[in-house]
């Protein structure tokens, strides 16, 4: 660990196997980014992402202190010691129906039962202003309690019965005897519930609720601060909310005493997890697809790639270390107009954003009209292994569902730096 960059000749044949062969989502390739890498490596590789989006970037300077100079990439972007340790996947909880369940009292808009303890529901008709704010927060803190030992305890009874009814023997025989077991938990919603206590704080936004007192809807008057805008009035309440979950899963037992871990990553469950959710007051409509892993939401990005970039980075990575995703789409043109402008572009924002300590970049250079075609013409051969980075890991455009085509669809496109 003397500062030297590792790359290799065999570094660059990796990679270059993606211009003999074509695109393809496996192996899930990982550049683990640095400022030791040598330039030219960069710019390769920057340049196989522009031509595949198939590769995907952490920061080698973040984790290696964590971690060791000896780790793999494992479930998408988690970092783990090689042959010292094993993770207890936990999946992820969905933070953006606990704020639901704060304002309904636990109340599940979508299933119309009592899903969590009857508590007080906020049930002011108009939410504005600091007071508010706090008001909320504290209920939701609540609720995010009460999610921490549900979350905690259930994945406690997976892992003990998974290792009572099907313990992975083989694989454990090739760990080190004194095993460090992480625990693994996940944040989905991340986005919407930052800017829907933005909303709060800093606009007028209206509690509408169905004939049953259940809220059905929010209406939102004034601007606020949105998440990936690099405005800390938004990206501090991120930092608040995901320290604020973690510190409340650490205060619970772990099976075998293994170390709770967290992460922003949904991989393509986003769909999943936003039709379970009701309408926002971020503006977020009910029963919609989230935002990926810890990316901004959909249409709430309005200064470009950079300042999106820079609300990422500000996520401390000691808060996530089982990843924080980011995942963005770039028109070529906002890059450059020629291949070397557009791959020191690439190389450029990349350093400017691993630099600040962010862990992890998901970059598809391509344009939405391009996906639009591919969704009307899966037959031409042109979409056969048609490449894109969904969130944490790579697949075949044509592979996904008609719904998860439309969520990748609707995601922002910058086509500004």
């Amino acid at each position: 660990m003397d500062g030297r960059s590792m790359v290799t000749k065999t570094d660059y044949r990796f990679l270059h196997t993606l211009e003999n062969m074509g695109p393809s989502p496996e192996p899930n390739l990982t550049v683990l980014y640095s400022s030791a890498l040598p330039e030219q490596f960069k710019k390769y590789a920057a340049h196989i992402s522009i031509e595949t989006s198939s590769i995907q970037y952490e920061n080698d300077d973040v984790m290696k202190p964590v971690w060791g100079d000896d780790y793999s990439i494992c479930c998408c972007v988690s970092a783990t010691q090689t042959g010292k340790e094993i993770q207890f996947f936990g999946a992820r909880a969905n933070l953006g129906k606990t704020l639901l369940y704060a304002f309904n009292g636990g109340f599940d808009e979508k299933h119309r039962i009592q899903c969590g303890p009857k508590l007080q529901k906020i049930d002011k008709e108009v939410l504005s202003g600091e007071e508010d704010y706090k008001m909320v927060r504290d209920a939701y803190e609540i609720w995010l309690d009460w999610l921490a030992d549900i979350y905690v305890n259930v994945l406690n009874l997976i892992h003990y019965m998974h290792d009572k009814y099907y313990y992975e023997a083989a694989e454990m025989a090739l760990i080190d005897t004194d095993v460090r077991r992480t625990f693994a938990t996940g944040i989905a919603g991340f986005s919407h519930v930052i800017d829907s206590l933005s909303a709060i704080k800093y606009a007028k936004v209206k509690v509408i609720r169905d004939e049953e007192g259940v809220t059905k809807d929010f209406e939102v008057e004034g601007d606020f601060p949105k998440y990936g805008n690099d405005d800390d009035r938004a990206d501090d309440i991120g930092i608040w909310v995901l320290k604020t979950f973690l510190e409340k899963i650490k205060r619970r037992h772990t099976y075998r005493d293994s170390e709770p871990t967290t992460s922003l990553l949904t991989i393509t469950s986003n769909v999943v997890y936003g039709e379970a959710t009701g309408a926002m007051p971020d503006g977020r409509a009910a029963f919609t697809p989230f935002s990926p892993g810890a990316s901004p939401s959909y249409g709430a990005e309005q200064n470009g790639l950079v300042a999106s970039l820079n609300s990422v980075a500000k996520i401390p990575y000691h808060w996530s270390l089982d990843g924080i995703s980011n995942t963005q789409t770039i028109n070529p043109d906002a890059l450059g107009h020629s291949e070397e402008e557009q791959v020191n572009n690439l190389v450029q924002v990349m350093d400017g954003y691993f630099n600040q300590g962010a862990h992890h970049l998901n970059v598809n250079v391509f344009t939405k009209d391009k996906l639009l075609d591919a969704q009307a013409h899966p037959e031409k051969e042109e979409y056969a292994n048609f490449t894109i980075r969904v969130s944490g890991y790579a697949v075949k455009f044509i592979s996904l569902t008609k719904k998860q085509q439309d969520d990748v669809i609707a995601r922002t496109c910058h086509a500004r730096l």
